[in-house]
């Protein structure tokens, strides 16, 4: 199965969970499952219709990728939210 990894300030929301294993074949269809999972997480991933928010990355085994980008078995997907700050 692949996974979705989570970073640290969305872990709370998704019960302390790190990553989470996915059945979908899509990276978009599969953060929506993560979200329909833990309801808590709706909104930081993903906006209103569906699609991954402007702030957030999302990496497939290590390469920036969009909603609609093929998941396989051993894949990996990283979720990072932006970091916001400065001097």
């Amino acid at each position: 199965m692949a996974q979705v990894r989570l970073p640290a300030t969305l872990r709370r929301l998704a019960d302390g969970r790190d990553r989470v294993e996915v059945t979908e074949n899509t990276v978009g269809h599969a953060l929506q499952k993560l979200e329909n999972t833990y309801p808590q997480l709706s909104g930081w991933i993903l906006d209103e219709r569906g699609n991954i928010r402007r702030h957030v990355a999302v990496f497939l085994n290590g390469e920036r990728c969009k909603g609609d980008s093929a998941l396989a078995e051993d894949d990996e997907v990283d979720v990072l939210p932006a970091i916001t700050g400065g001097v």
